[in-house]
């Protein structure tokens, strides 16, 4: 009969169902922290882990118990104002989990990883800057020839009229220099009088 009694007890504790003429307590604890669990203690209703170790990830304290002791964490989190805590248990997790993965560096370790892969990054941003100055620089070049070849082409055509111009024969009556202005057969032309 008495092991009956005592796990009555124990589902009494962690387990409650309001009657419909009582209200629920104000601060009924349901189910202990997994920190409470985890060093087997009872958790009361002001305990200082409760709020950033939650019964449903035991793995969260575990991991920052091993590493930094339980102690020590009740001991940070009541050193700092309410508001930083959780941040600071954030701080502490991230920490436990790094070190458990990596003994030696920890945070360190996945910061300098980190700092490498940016550094890589920047690099491949740097010459791929550069290989973009290039093609621009190449396509300028491409368009400076072909612009050279036209006016080379457009000046060309020029020239080539120009010497057809100066190739073909010249009529009698326009020449200059066979002294037509001085009595030649071209002289009636300048000599007659524009007005009548």
């Amino acid at each position: 009969m008495g092991s009956r009694d005592t796990t009555s007890t124990k589902t009494a504790l962690y387990s409650y169902s309001p009657s419909p003429s009582s209200s629920p307590p104000a601060a009924a604890v349901l189910s202990p922290c997994a920190a409470c669990k985890v060093l087997r203690r009872r958790c009361v209703d002001k305990c200082v882990l409760a709020p950033y170790f939650p019964p449903t990830d035991p793995q969260k304290f575990t991991n920052a118990h091993r590493v930094f002791g339980a102690s020590n964490i009740i001991k940070l989190l009541q050193d700092i104002p309410v508001s930083q805590r959780a941040d600071a248990v954030s701080s502490m997790v991230y920490e436990a989990n790094a070190r458990i993965r990596d003994p030696v560096y920890g945070c360190a370790g996945a910061i300098f990883q980190l700092q490498r892969q940016v550094n890589e990054l920047q690099a491949q941003l740097a010459r791929a800057q550069a290989e973009a100055v290039n093609v621009q620089a190449q396509n300028a070049n491409v368009m400076a020839l072909i612009c050279m070849g036209m006016s080379h082409t457009l000046h060309d055509g020029a020239a080539l009229a120009v010497d057809a111009l100066a190739a073909a024969p010249l009529n009698d009556s326009f020449s200059l220099d066979d002294g037509s202005l001085h009595g030649g057969a071209g002289a009636a032309i300048w000599e007659a009088p524009i007005w009548t």
